[in-house]
């Protein structure tokens, strides 16, 4: 259970085409910041009306330097390339830190995940996707035997974390948790939550590919996304419009490796200790919640095709997967994923 190589394992590939921006009014301004975190890019777009425009609380220069200041709390609490970062210092302890509130949250969000998929998402898989060569090590030579793989499966599984307060724990001291499933969806809503406190009510919030949005462009014009094909160069599977939620995206087809003629996905099965090997290439969710949409966009990507969309059913999910075998690709997408489609004019 991974996303990718860089510093937060971000889906930098499977970023959302983001449409073009609408011609503004003369009464709204469509504003665009941008720069970088998590080991990827964030873009925010927000709009301005007459009177924010006046306003020196919404100059481009303030805002920017607030979302900045923002995201690198993120880092400085959750961050595994920050050695002082609150998440390495607890994974540096023995058996317990205590951490800020934001910490917590995302920690408790990942520990039900954890029982809801049956242990497909796992923020402890990290020794695993290290010995497979998809961490922040150099790749592996060769592949593991079955003696270590078994030998990192003792040290992983989310039933050794827990957490009191605002202190968490290990039950062993080996315990190593890493967030990048999560973590980059919980800097988007903290972004979109930000927005939303200072009164800017439309807005798209996009890290790495990871979306908040809410609200409208200016001339009334949705904030229209599209899901892209897994296939070479850029095209689109669908065009999809989501209202004010959270959209994230998960996919297994650019980050892997082959050995002998077979392919390595960068994805974990925690339960087996090895790459998935179903034909699941990307995992699209909406929910109301960017941390939530990501981490489950994860679980349902190790869970495959089937029980990913069991599961999407039973928990009532607008989820969207994609197969892949060969040149086809075959969609399937739980109910509640429908509404949010946008028909093809024919």
């Amino acid at each position: 259970m991974v996303k990718s190589l860089s510093h937060w394992l971000a889906l930098i590939g499977l970023a959302f085409f983001l449409s073009s921006c609408a011609k503004v009014g003369p009464q709204l301004v469509l504003v665009e910041v941008q720069g970088n975190t998590m080991g990827t890019y964030y873009q925010v777009k927000y709009v301005l009306n007459a009177k924010q425009q006046d306003d020196s609380r919404f100059l481009l220069k303030t805002i920017k330097s607030e979302i900045d200041r923002r995201l690198e709390l993120v880092n400085d609490q959750m961050s595994t390339y920050r050695p002082n970062s609150e998440l390495s210092r607890f994974n540096k302890a023995e058996k317990s830190l205590e951490v800020s509130a934001a910490t917590r949250k995302v920690i408790e969000a990942s520990l039900t995940l954890f029982k809801q998929s049956n242990g497909a998402f796992d923020v402890t898989v990290g020794p695993l996707v290290n010995l497979w060569g998809f961490g922040p090590d150099k790749k592996a030579d060769k592949i593991p035997s079955a003696q270590l793989i078994a030998e990192k499966q003792k040290i992983v599984g989310s039933r050794y974390l827990s957490v009191k307060g605002n202190t968490l724990y290990k039950a062993i001291p080996e315990l190593y948790v890493d967030l990048s499933a999560i973590a980059k969806g919980y800097g988007v809503d903290v972004i979109a939550e930000y927005l939303r406190e200072i009164g800017l009510n439309n807005y798209l919030v996009d890290i790495g590919g990871e979306l908040s949005l809410k609200g409208e462009k200016p001339q009334n014009k949705p904030w229209i996304v599209a899901i892209e094909r897994p296939v070479a160069g850029q095209s689109v599977q669908r065009i999809i419009n989501v209202g004010d939620n959270a959209i994230a995206t998960s996919g297994d087809y650019r980050n892997y490796f082959e050995s002998d003629g077979i392919r390595y996905s960068h994805t974990i099965d925690p339960k087996t200790g090895k790459p998935i090997s179903h034909k699941l290439v990307s995992v699209t969710v909406i929910n109301k919640s960017s941390m939530i949409a990501d981490g489950l966009a994860t679980a349902i990507t190790v869970l495959g095709p089937e029980s990913g969309l069991a599961f999407a059913e039973k928990y009532n999910l607008a989820v969207y997967l994609l197969v892949k075998e060969g040149d086809n690709v075959t969609e399937s997408y739980s109910s509640e994923f429908v509404p949010f489609f946008i028909e093809e004019k024919k």
